[in-house]
């Protein structure tokens, strides 16, 4: 855990040279130009749903990508409150923004693929309404660190609700389950073989592996600027 943490002390991040972002960004166009084509052109339609199920590959990562960000954003949060580790809150400022746009994602790709079996782009369902709730945990997120101007108080209150919005995660997790919802169960768990076949799995990891690639590439970038800005702002305020 230790080691894990030290590898997003501020000076390392700050020591990353060019050469691994270059590196990850042809990784990037790699590996997303093999997903889209096997997503587009190579994967089988459904059966029932015909091609919009290729809304699949956009939405499922997205919303693997929106819960992954604010999990980590509320860990930061604890780290940050409880064992007092100074640049958490820079690094969780970073996932914010990232994991937003992600969970938009996912409620508009959703709505699309929602439409022509429900027959309305949104319900009121368990799954897309803690959803909605996730996204609105992200835009407080960032609001407080926009217009609270004061570093320590805006890491306090973003961390306050970094940790209250992980109660949320289960609920969006676990609610196909708990409670009767029009969207479908997880074809994909931990603890079961997939229900979803493998000419559509291996585009959806395919899909997964670049996008997660794509968000650690904003999130560094992100992450080496912020930690910047807040070095330079310390450095005027000692002066």
């Amino acid at each position: 855990m230790k080691n894990m943490i030290k590898n997003f002390f501020p000076n390392k991040i700050l020591s990353l040279p060019n050469k691994t972002f270059n590196i990850l960004i042809i990784l990037l166009a790699v590996i997303l130009t093999v997903g889209l084509a096997y997503s587009l052109f190579l994967s089988p339609p459904d059966y029932v749903q015909g091609d919009s199920v290729r809304i699949m590959y956009l939405h499922v990562p997205s919303s693997f990508i929106a819960l992954g960000c604010f999990g980590f954003i509320s860990v930061a949060s604890i780290c940050n409150l409880i064992f007092k580790i100074k640049f958490m809150p820079l690094l969780a400022k970073s996932l914010a923004p990232i994991g937003c746009i992600f969970s938009l994602i996912t409620i508009v790709t959703g709505s699309f693929w929602g439409k022509p079996t429900w027959g309305v782009w949104w319900v009121w369902d368990a799954r897309l309404t803690s959803m909605l709730v996730l996204f609105l945990f992200y835009i407080a997120y960032i609001l407080v660190w926009r217009f609270v101007s004061d570093y320590e108080k805006a890491s306090k209150i973003s961390s306050i609700i970094g940790i209250i919005g992980a109660f949320n995660l289960p609920i969006i997790k676990y609610s196909v389950d708990w409670w009767n919802t029009l969207h479908q169960p997880s074809s994909i768990t931990l603890t079961s073989v997939p229900s979803i076949h493998y000419t559509m799995l291996i585009p959806l990891i395919i899909m997964f592996i670049g996008m997660t690639v794509y968000s650690l590439i904003i999130f560094l970038m992100k992450y080496k600027t912020e930690i910047m800005k807040f070095k330079i702002q310390k450095k005027n305020n000692l002066k």
